[in-house]
């Protein structure tokens, strides 16, 4: 492999401030939207005290754990020694972080009020620190994990950029490593060890989250990567994009796998078979269609088939795949999160419950226009600090064409 300088964007081009002027539009609409929730409360929204994680949760939860998945590219490289992908690892190491800070901008609503953003983590986590409650406290878990991913994907991405540390990469390479699935697997079990709702409460949810996250970061990679350099106008060779495209097929493939493990576990237990299975899989709601449609067909099989289908045009397929799994993606936390709230809690098993507030009913849910846009919202601020980062920091590699990043590259 030759030697691969990396520079920064120019950033000043009409197209550049253009889209960070969509970019900022999309922002500040999260958050006129972030302070109408807060100043006239969440009776505008769809959410209920039934459903209490609404759409936001949706696209927060999805960029946590595609967070995780974005740093794969810089672990391939680094832990495993594929060094095709070395090139490729400051700008995973980058997406990774602005990805989970997106996804938690969005969960800031949580805490009751933005101005608690630093003292309710703080004082409540010192107070839920003491053994008997931390031990049993998820959420205090993914304090750690989320502040500390941040800080060791951070030292990761100095240690590789300052040439007098680069001796030290290796070894921050693992830390993050280990680090990144330790994030994705709290994330997981938040929804593992909620043993009150029939859709959760298992504890395959907590692997199957660290593979959702190959993809899903994987495919917001691919959708940086590619219209990066064609409107930069820097060579990317077929090398690269179709690693990445069989790659991506291969995360695919063994999230569907864990998909259809968990469904079919589910329906071998009697009580989830008759209800919060059916319910999901074959009810007539929204959630249904969610995942056949948008979970299993978009997200799951046409990526498979476009992945490893030799025929069509590299950049193109990625693109089209990566896209999918994202919708996909999407589909799968608004089935899991959404769906598994509006399915009624076996209270008394083995006894109907019936109440004028419709307890023991299907809680309805339509989302809001103020939570689509706090959603997406935080997708704008991934993008608005990857592309800042770009602008500031040499993590663009000048070329990926493939003589210069396939050793065996024949002209």
């Amino acid at each position: 492999m030759k030697t691969i300088r990396f520079t920064e964007l120019e950033g000043r081009s009409p197209g550049f401030f253009a889209l960070m002027a969509i970019l900022i539009a999309i922002i500040g609409a999260g958050i006129v939207s972030a302070l109408m929730m807060h100043g006239q409360g969440h009776h505008i929204t769809g959410m209920t005290n039934r459903i209490v994680w609404g759409t936001p949760h949706v696209f927060a939860v999805f960029l946590i754990v595609a967070a995780s998945g974005a740093l794969n590219i810089a672990s391939i490289a680094s832990v495993f020694g594929r060094t095709v992908y070395k090139p490729l690892s400051p700008l995973s190491m980058v997406l990774s972080v602005t990805i989970l800070v997106g996804g938690l901008a969005v969960l800031i609503l949580d805490l009751g009020n933005p101005e608690h953003l630093l003292d309710v983590p703080l004082t409540q986590f010192l107070y839920n620190s003491m053994p008997s409650r931390w031990t049993r406290s998820v959420f205090g878990w993914n304090f750690i994990l989320y502040t500390g991913f941040i800080f060791v994907v951070g030292i990761y991405l100095w240690f590789s950029l300052v040439p007098q540390y680069k001796k030290f990469s290796k070894a921050a390479s693992i830390f993050a490593f280990v680090w990144r699935l330790a994030l994705t697997t709290g994330t997981g079990l938040i929804f593992g060890f909620l043993v009150a709702r029939e859709a959760y409460d298992a504890a395959i949810l907590a692997p199957m989250f660290v593979v959702y996250s190959f993809a899903y970061g994987l495919a917001i990679f691919s959708l940086v990567l590619i219209p990066t350099y064609i409107w930069t106008g820097r060579e990317l060779g077929d090398v690269i994009v179709n690693r990445l495209k069989s790659l991506l097929g291969i995360f695919v493939a063994a999230s569907l796998y864990f998909v259809i493990v968990l469904n079919l576990t589910n329906f071998y237990s009697a009580a989830k078979g008759e209800g919060i299975q059916s319910f999901l899989l074959f009810g007539d709601n929204s959630y249904s269609s969610a995942f056949w449609i948008g979970q299993i067909l978009i997200g799951s099989i046409l990526p498979l088939a476009i992945a490893f289908y030799p025929k069509l045009k590299a950049r193109g397929a990625l693109l089209t795949a990566a896209a999918m799994v994202v919708v996909g993606g999407l589909s799968q936390m608004y089935v899991t999160i959404i769906g598994g709230q509006a399915y009624p809690m076996d209270m008394f098993p083995g006894k109907t419950v019936e109440s004028i507030t419709n307890d023991g009913g299907i809680a309805a849910y339509s989302p809001t226009i103020y939570e689509v846009l706090l959603g997406l919202a935080g997708i704008g601020i991934t993008i608005f600090l990857v592309v800042f980062a770009m602008n500031v920091l040499r993590i663009l590699p000048e070329s990926l064409a493939d003589k210069d990043v396939d050793p065996h590259h024949s002209a």
